[in-house]
């Protein structure tokens, strides 16, 4: 496993990259976990046992080499916070869980920087118009922020609902991307 941990006008973020396990598929080299904390353990703890394959609790294969994906991850997230806000969406990213949360991460992954969701064309965009609570549960379990764009779902209502990094962070992503979109 690798990890960095970048300063950003959010503050510190970090991203978590490993081959990800047979049970996931091929062991591909992907982002695991990305967010905004200084605090690598935290987000090992978001990654999907399925996805671990080292020898002990916790641990994960180590890539080939710090200068692949981590490097391509890194840089995209600089690439974001300078105004390609769609450079995140292009890095590899693998996540474990059961079906429908694993395609409403790809679908996430398809909402570009500017466009708004609520939780309910989320879930229709989704292919289950009724799964509301479940769309919402695959925002609140995404382990890879910024590279699946969870913070581009808002409630029905419009306000910004909840956010693991914070409404502040949530509101300065939004605000970013809305007056680069213009």
């Amino acid at each position: 496993m690798y990890a960095t941990t970048l300063t950003t006008p959010d503050g510190p973020f970090s991203i978590l990259v490993g081959e990800a396990g047979a049970a996931a598929g091929p062991a591909q080299e992907a982002v695991l976990a990305g967010g905004w904390t200084d605090d690598v353990d935290s987000l090992l703890a978001l990654v999907h046992p399925t996805l671990r394959l080292g020898t002990g609790p916790g641990q994960l294969a180590r890539p080939s080499s710090p200068d692949g994906v981590l490097a391509e991850a890194a840089d995209s997230v600089r690439a974001y916070y300078d105004g390609d806000h769609g450079a995140p969406g292009r890095v590899p990213v693998r996540q474990a869980s059961g079906p429908f949360r694993t395609h409403a991460w790809d679908v996430l992954r398809e909402v570009k920087a500017g466009e708004r969701l609520t939780y309910t064309e989320y879930a229709a965009r989704a292919g289950r118009p009724a799964a509301v609570r479940a769309a919402a549960g695959a925002c609140a379990m995404n382990a890879a922020a910024l590279f699946v764009p969870c913070h581009r779902i808002l409630r029905t209502d419009g306000t910004l609902g909840g956010f693991r990094y914070g409404l502040p962070i949530k509101e300065s992503l939004l605000a970013r991307e809305t007056s680069s979109a213009k």
